[in-house]
């Protein structure tokens, strides 16, 4: 049903960000004030009201949030679409044990909302393949995801 709004992560939900996936996420851009979206796939959920993002310390994204904390996540699951609003935080600007510079990125959810128009459902939900050595890519993203498993 659309347009449900929520102050945490339901459990269809929860249980989608336990892996790796595509999403967007939309910040205010540092020096223009508009938005700001960003494809990514680094992203883990803590409990129902945290976030983790895994993003390139060298980003936009870094600084956008550093300036601005407010920020949305838009997630494809559960048949639907959801706006996942929070306030994020540069958590740890350098992942240990990581061979990339990864800033971790906190996020606390206050705000689910489904914004799926109405009489409509998701049937196929966005993939995405990676296109350099796979073993690498697997190797990194098994890092990635333990690490921000970990914090």
């Amino acid at each position: 049903m659309a347009n449900q709004v929520e102050p945490k992560l339901i459990p269809a939900l929860f249980e989608q960000l336990q892996k790796e996936r595509f999403v967007t996420l939309s910040t205010i851009d540092y020096e223009t004030g508009g938005p700001n979206v960003n494809a990514i796939s680094w992203i883990f959920a803590k409990d129902e009201e945290t976030l983790f993002l895994a993003i390139d310390s060298r980003s936009r994204i870094v600084n956008n949030i550093k300036n601005n904390e407010q920020l949305v996540v838009t997630l494809f699951a559960n048949e639907s679409t959801y706006s996942i609003s929070g306030k994020g935080n540069v958590a740890v600007d350098k992942i240990e044990g990581i061979p990339l510079k990864l800033a971790l990125i906190k996020v606390a959810i206050y705000e689910v909302r489904d914004v799926m128009f109405y009489g409509s459902k998701i049937d196929h939900e966005p993939t995405y393949e990676k296109t350099y050595d796979k073993n690498a890519a697997d190797r990194l993203d098994r890092q990635v995801i333990e690490a921000m498993k970990k914090a």
